[in-house]
């Protein structure tokens, strides 16, 4: 089962736990988006709807505002190909665009349901969105959620390069589909 590296804005620099994935699991496969620095949804759901097209029932794996783009997918047609996806540290696209307009592309957050396997990890000193606000979207999105305590971003700046614990949860959604599998063969 392929995963799917979805970094946020800006990519995930070198040294980051998802390009550390990428660079440890041969399975893995980054989904590339033509421009980081000026993040437009349409654009980057053209291209991590490609990756999902090549690969179907995927794990997609994503980090700040590639969660974003992940809960958008979820009312797309193309979402019937995620098997799960690992959410870490999603960014308040909201707050974001008040701020900042080349966030408003990803506002407002999708309230629905997200329809597949999920599970939201964050932390309660991020600066790119309250705790209670990650709280509440994985509430909503009927994704499992994972207090991380005081653990920033969770990207390296707040000491995440080396991430093994992010393999285990990513793991959690693969197990259920094997079993499945295995239990139809049979």
């Amino acid at each position: 089962m392929t995963t799917l590296i979805i970094p946020g804005y800006r990519g995930s620099e070198k040294g980051h736990w998802q390009r550390q994935w990428l660079a440890e699991d041969e399975t893995a496969r980054l989904v590339e988006q033509d421009d980081w620095e000026n993040p437009v949804l349409s654009q980057w759901l053209h291209v991590l709807e490609a990756a999902l097209a090549e690969t179907p029932g995927a794990i997609l794996v994503a980090h700040s505002l590639g969660c974003v783009l992940v809960s958008h997918l979820a009312r797309r047609p193309s979402a019937a190909h995620v098997a799960g996806a690992l959410l870490v540290a999603p960014a308040d696209a909201e707050r974001m665009a008040v701020h900042d307009s080349k966030f408003r592309s990803f506002a407002p957050l999708p309230r629905h349901n997200l329809g597949f396997p999920s599970i939201v990890v964050a932390s309660r000193d991020d600066p790119y969105i309250s705790f209670n606000k990650a709280r509440a979207l994985a509430d909503i999105w009927g994704a499992g959620f994972v207090d991380m305590q005081y653990a920033g971003h969770i990207n390296i700046e707040s000491g995440f390069g080396s991430w093994p614990e992010a393999y285990i949860l990513a793991d959690s959604m693969r197990r259920p589909q094997e079993r499945f599998r295995t239990q139809r063969a049979a």
